[in-house]
């Protein structure tokens, strides 16, 4: 067979993964069961063991197409991610990416010590699955539709993008100490502040950096728009790592400076954005599925049982509880966020690190994690959305329009198009447009009601369900706000 047909068939097999794994997310959902898990047995039924027989156990290339994977997943999740929810819930979240990931790691070594695995295990074990998992939690709380109270699901979102530092950290550690006999002393956790610092300062100034760029710099056409923050994306982790930050804090404050700023294709670039992470989440979901040997997962299957609960029901809890006791949240927040953490890519993704560093027991490592992260996708990750309705954490869902409307521009505009989403308790519920007040600079652009779209005029009447889309001043922002309520975003 030539190169080219090779390729095509290869090709064809990822093309028709990708269009299965789409196509059947939205069962899978209704069902319960998270969408990475469909990803995951994809890879493996097209693998070496499955119908598909591709031979794939390339732990490198691995490694470093899901790190990228990763930087676009958090991106888009930064990218989102409002200042006010930052403010507050980035207190609680540091204390979990720091304290409750070295407890989890502990407590979770110590067990799997004492279920007879070796000391190498054990340790490898803990420092890997130590950290909740951003492209699974992205997914679940943006991804499936959940609507969840805005303190909790911001805590476990930036818990999930912040813990990675201290995972890559006791990763390497770990690796190395059972590798070289080396013993990681105190410079190794005064390591996890300073890489935080380093990365959320970095991560800060090349956003801003970006948001002058895109303001400032002519570029020649629309598409090149996402080329931009694609390359700010990449760079930000890139740079961050290099002098000694978290490259993946690095990432989520870039894409937050972004998002949060007046940009060019605001709206364009967070669908691109959106897709582009949805696409990185399940071409590596895939690709880390190839790499999994059926035959060897059944002779860990018990001990990844096990750790898998121990996680779920014992070291995630007690790490939460500990963390979270100064900032006096509701025992159900605690028992809801102790609940989901979720592992799914970043755990795999580390369990290569000790692959590709030679250590002996590490490809077994790797099997075990592999059937962790399987089982917590059932327990917990199967059970949240029950769980959320038992506990009276689910927020009112968001009705989204049949139509969107926005402007595209080349360069910064001065004005708003605010999105409103008209409930009955508003002021311009029930009232016709030329009755309610707006400023002189603002006017509705256009009526979205159900599947059909309305002229704005004079004597149209403005419904309850109804989405208005109106344009103003910046300064008249506050007056619009008090006659159409909370703006969404477009």
């Amino acid at each position: 067979m030539s190169e080219f047909s090779t390729t095509a068939l290869l090709l064809t097999i990822f093309g028709t993964l990708l269009v299965a794994s789409a196509a059947l997310s939205r069962g899978l959902e209704r069902a319960g069961i998270p969408v990475a898990l469909l990803f995951l047995a994809l890879g493996m039924l097209a693998g070496e063991e499955g119908l598909g027989g591709i031979a794939f156990e390339d732990y490198r290339f691995s490694f470093v197409v899901g790190t990228i994977a990763l930087v676009l997943i958090i991106f888009d999740g930064g990218f989102n991610t409002t200042y006010a929810a930052i403010r507050e819930g980035i207190r609680p979240a540091i204390l979990l990416a720091t304290v409750g990931v070295l407890l989890t790691a502990a407590l979770t070594a110590a067990f799997a010590r004492w279920i007879g695995l070796s000391w190498t295990e054990a340790v490898l074990l803990g420092a890997v699955v130590s950290s909740t998992d951003a492209a699974t939690v992205f997914a679940v709380m943006r991804g499936s539709r959940l609507a969840l109270q805005r303190r909790v699901g911001t805590t476990l979102e930036l818990e999930s993008g912040l813990n990675d530092a201290v995972a890559v950290l006791l990763t390497v550690g770990a690796t190395k100490a059972v590798a070289g006999g080396e013993v990681p002393g105190a410079a190794a956790f005064w390591g996890v502040p300073v890489q935080l610092v380093v990365g959320s300062l970095a991560g800060l100034a090349l956003g801003h950096l970006g948001r002058w760029l895109l303001n400032h710099v002519r570029i020649s056409t629309g598409g090149l728009y996402p080329v931009v923050t694609l390359g700010l994306a990449l760079f930000s982790f890139g740079i961050a790592t290099v002098i000694g930050g978290s490259g993946f804090l690095a990432v989520f404050a870039a894409a937050a400076v972004l998002g949060n700023g007046r940009i060019p294709y605001h709206s364009g670039l967070r669908r691109i954005h959106d897709a582009v992470a949805w696409l990185s989440q399940v071409a590596m979901f895939l690709m880390l599925g190839f790499l999994v040997f059926p035959s060897r997962i059944l002779s860990v299957a018990v001990p990844g049982l096990l750790l898998a609960l121990f996680l779920a029901l014992v070291a995630r809890p007690v790490a939460v509880a500990a963390c979270l006791l100064p900032f006096r949240y509701p025992a159900r927040e605690v028992g809801y966020i102790g609940w989901v953490g979720l592992r799914g890519a970043v755990p795999i993704i580390l369990a290569t690190y000790p692959v590709l560093s030679g250590v002996a027991e590490a490809a077994r490592v790797f099997d075990i994690v592999f059937c962790l992260v399987v089982v917590n996708s059932i327990v917990p990750g199967a059970t949240i959305r029950r769980v959320t309705k038992w506990l009276a954490l689910d927020a009112p869902p968001v009705v989204t329009p049949h139509a969107t409307l926005e402007i595209a521009s080349m360069g910064p505009i001065e004005g708003d198009l605010l999105s409103f989403h008209i409930d009955a308790s508003v002021l311009a519920c029930d009232g016709a447009i030329r009755d309610l007040s707006l400023p002189e600079g603002a006017s509705i652009a256009l009526i979205v009601r159900g599947k059909e779209l309305l002229a704005a005029r004079g004597s149209t009447v403005v419904r309850a369900g109804d989405q208005v889309y109106v344009f103003c001043r910046p300064e008249d922002r506050s007056m619009v706000t008090l006659v159409f309520g909370r703006p969404e975003e477009v």
